[in-house]
């Protein structure tokens, strides 16, 4: 029987090293590694002189459908998302309308996903005082995870977990074998600096930078996991901005509490010099940090500390992102095609990241720490989840594809473009001589985290 799809000569990124081998696809999975294949296939691909990367599994994406899909919703996201090398995201329950709180709020935006995404997706669940009789509920539906804020979210409508609600949703989450994500920053800390900065009138980016300090991440975390080890749950950092965060977590997971670290390509690739240069482009909080953080940051990843990196991906429309109160403006970056191309350049060009760690916290490791079945690597059995990259192709970002065009890396230079993305063997998006090319026809499916075996959690 002739292979659905067969891709010759390129460099697979294994999580054991780059491989020189065919690929082999059949039904949507993969079939075959094996260097110098003879088969018959539908369609051959010549990859040589590509490197043949796992899908990018981005596990912080706020797609806002339904309700705020013109901040952005399913159809543009995920365009952007496969752009970047993406074929499954995870998404935020925050922004849409109403949030993702119960039942019919996880029944509504699958339908959602089901008619618009390109990519397969998972649902995050909240985790508020609104809610915490739902969770089981929401476990019931197929939640990937239940997602809970440690300070104000910016919504009243999804309000941040006191420390009695993150408790009881951790004990709840370890009961149901699900992770609870934590926005993890001092809530009291951060308002009473931010309050007393607008009350003298400073109301400028340099001054919201300095109302969210590093400390105010750390003691947050530091409780979180404190949390965590007390009840046995497994805890998700998200979108951690500092080294010391990270290490907070390694040395908890090094005493065997499942905790897991997360950063985002633009704590890794601006600085706070460029926020003040570009302005609301680029808040969110935690605010992005100094050269110095910076660099902690990627020292961390590349010594493995760091498991997962999202692009944290939260537009919204330019009259939330002006006002000369930076405060006051709507925090959120559009990243969601450029997380590939900051590791690569950033990390594997400038630093000598290894590939396969890179593929690692972009792809495998969201996989695994979700339990998506199927996903995360170039192996028999699995997805056909990849994107082919010219490592060697120099280019500068122009062609956004996310909804709105204030996005802070148009007009940066990267060397590593992706030229190809395909789900389950189908191409949801080529980079051709005459521009983009998207499939109108491919359907994203939705993810659901695989049952863990009796007494597992």
């Amino acid at each position: 029987m002739a292979l659905d799809l067969l891709i010759r000569g390129g460099t697979l990124v294994t999580p054991h090293g780059p491989l020189q081998a065919d690929l082999g696809v059949q039904d949507g999975q993969i079939v075959s590694l094996a260097l110098d294949m003879f088969a018959p296939a539908r369609t051959e691909i010549d990859a040589r002189g590509l490197h043949v990367f796992p899908g990018v599994v981005d596990a912080h994406v706020h797609l806002n459908e339904p309700g705020r899909t013109h901040w952005e919703g399913f159809d543009t996201g995920t365009q952007a998302l496969a752009a970047g090398g993406a074929t499954s995201l995870l998404d935020m329950p925050l922004n849409s309308s109403p949030p993702l709180l119960n039942r019919a709020a996880f029944d509504t935006k699958r339908a959602a996903g089901e008619a618009h995404s390109r990519l397969d997706f998972g649902l995050w669940g909240g985790l508020t005082p609104l809610n915490l009789g739902e969770l089981d509920d929401l476990a019931d539906c197929g939640v990937i995870g239940f997602k809970a804020f440690m300070s104000h979210s910016g919504l009243d409508e999804f309000p941040a977990a006191d420390d009695a609600t993150l408790f009881e949703g951790l004990r709840a989450a370890r009961r149901l074998g699900l992770v609870v994500g934590t926005h993890a920053e001092s809530d009291g800390f951060t308002r009473t600096l931010s309050q007393v900065a607008r009350s003298h009138g400073r109301l400028g980016v340099r001054d919201y930078l300095e109302s969210r300090p590093p400390v105010t991440e750390a003691e947050a975390v530091g409780r979180a996991i404190l949390f965590a080890e007390e009840t046995g749950a497994a805890l998700h950092l998200v979108h951690l901005s500092t080294a010391r965060g990270v290490t907070l977590a390694a040395e908890a997971r090094a005493r065997g509490v499942d905790v897991t670290a997360e950063t985002c390509p633009h704590y890794l690739h601006w600085t706070g010099e460029d926020v003040e240069r570009l302005g609301a482009l680029l808040k969110c909080a935690p605010p992005i940090r100094d050269a110095g953080t910076r660099e902690a940051l990627w020292a961390a990843l590349k010594a493995g500390q760091i498991d997962t990196v999202g692009s944290d991906h939260s537009p919204a429309p330019h009259e939330l992102k002006t006002g000369d109160d930076f405060f006051a403006i709507w925090g959120g970056i559009s990243g969601a095609q450029s997380t590939l191309n900051v590791l690569l350049d950033g990390g594997y060009r400038a630093r000598g990241v290894p590939l396969e760690l890179i593929a690692a916290v972009s792809a495998l490791n969201p996989a695994r720490r979700f339990r998506l079945n199927g996903k995360g690597a170039l192996e028999v059995g699995l997805d056909a989840d990849f994107a082919l990259i010219d490592l060697n192709e120099t280019f500068t970002l122009t062609e956004l594809f996310d909804r709105h065009q204030g996005n802070p890396y148009r007009g940066q230079t990267f060397q590593g473009r992706v030229q190809s993305t395909y789900l389950r063997g189908q191409p949801v998006f080529a980079q051709t001589p005459t521009g983009a090319q998207f499939s109108d026809t491919v359907r994203g499916r939705l993810l659901k985290p695989d049952i863990l075996p009796t007494g597992a959690a």
